[in-house]
């Protein structure tokens, strides 16, 4: 039997390659005979460039740019011919967000990682905008590439109040001729019941009313921004406007295509081919939940197996979702170390815990 293992990093315990590793060794134990190919995953969040370089390879540089909360955090550019790919979540992760006010938490350090990109002479600028927690709406990327307004733009939501007017000429002027992608994690747009800042803010330490403030803030940074009419407007009611709390939104301003991450990263790595060259598919996440239809690589993995009339499973953190909406996904059957294994022990040694998940389930899905 051949199984692909596709997973996606286990957001603060595991990487994408930790993860697959574990998921094979623990499938092995019980079916030593099949033949697994491991493939890590990224839907531009953490572990990004890494996956993209495993396949491209290139050079990686190495640069000191503010993190949330403007102190100073290392970032990655890997240079792959005249493209370079860049990790918003290194300089504005939710790893950061413990030690970071939501209020004025800043995207600065992405504007500053890009800036530096082209000016290694890359005529394509890819950035990975999954796994952040900053709610600007992209003010600080854009202060990091040179913009100006008439308050600070690299402090977080609450400098944005009053905002009455930006000046984008240098950004665009530095930016002439280079072709800007968003690999985006999620298709929320910005604004409103369904956008970035409901759906993230408590996560990030918001309350009910500080949820409905940003909200206000960035609908007049729209404006200010994009302009104040529904046609204007609309590039910030877009899927995956609200990616990165609104970074895909100044990148979209700045011509930047929006791309679902996980469709992006399966080009690089052969997906889909790989997909149809195996017998069953596991992929996998720290906590599948409703989220994870919005982008994620767990459903982008399900629905690349589902084309090829492969049946995909998941192997989680957690999993909350039911078996219909599992379903309704594209996946077959979905496992937790929380559930079969105890909290405790799941969250005491990941790496362990998800190789004995996967050594049960390989007893009811291998051959």
């Amino acid at each position: 039997m051949k199984v692909l293992v596709a997973p996606d990093a286990f957001s603060g315990t595991l990487s994408a390659p930790e993860a697959a590793r574990a998921i094979t060794a623990g499938w092995q134990r019980t079916s030593p005979d099949d033949a697994l190919v491991a493939m890590p995953m990224s839907d531009g969040g953490p572990g990004f460039t890494q996956t993209v370089h495993a396949v491209l390879g290139g050079e990686v540089d190495v640069l000191t740019v503010p993190d949330l909360a403007r102190r100073a955090a290392p970032v990655t550019v890997l240079r792959s011919g005249r493209a370079a790919y860049v990790e918003a979540a290194e300089a504005t992760g939710r790893q950061l967000a413990a030690a970071a006010d939501p209020w004025r938490s800043t995207s600065v350090g992405v504007g500053r990682a890009v800036d530096a990109a082209v000016s290694s002479g890359a005529s394509t600028v890819v950035v990975g905008l999954g796994g952040t927690a900053t709610l600007d709406g992209g003010a600080g990327l854009l202060a990091g590439l040179g913009a100006t307004a008439d308050v600070p733009l690299d402090q977080g939501p609450r400098s944005l109040r009053g905002i009455g007017r930006i000046d984008l000429e240098p950004v665009l002027d530095r930016l002439e001729g280079v072709r800007l992608v968003a690999a985006v994690d999620v298709d929320l747009p910005l604004l409103g019941m369904f956008g970035t800042t409901r759906a993230t803010g408590a996560d990030l330490g918001l309350d009910d009313g500080d949820v409905v403030e940003v909200d206000g803030v960035l609908d007049a940074w729209v404006d200010v921004l994009c302009g104040p009419s529904p046609s204007q407007r609309r590039v910030a009611d877009a899927k995956g406007a609200g990616a990165g709390g609104g970074q895909a939104l100044a990148l979209a301003l700045l011509g930047a295509e929006l791309r679902p991450g996980v469709e992006l990263v399966g080009d690089v790595v052969g997906l889909d081919a790989a997909c149809a060259a195996h017998d069953l598919v596991v992929s996998g996440e720290g906590r599948y939940d409703h989220t994870s239809r919005a982008g994620k690589v767990v459903h982008g993995v399900a629905a690349c197996a589902a084309a090829r009339a492969r049946p995909c499973i998941v192997l989680a953190g957690e999993v909350t979702v039911g078996s219909r909406e599992m379903r309704a996904m594209g996946v077959e059957s979905a496992y937790g170390t929380v559930d079969l294994l105890g909290r405790d022990r799941a969250l005491l040694d990941p790496a362990a815990a998800l190789a004995d998940l996967a050594e049960r389930v390989a007893r009811t899905w291998a051959r």
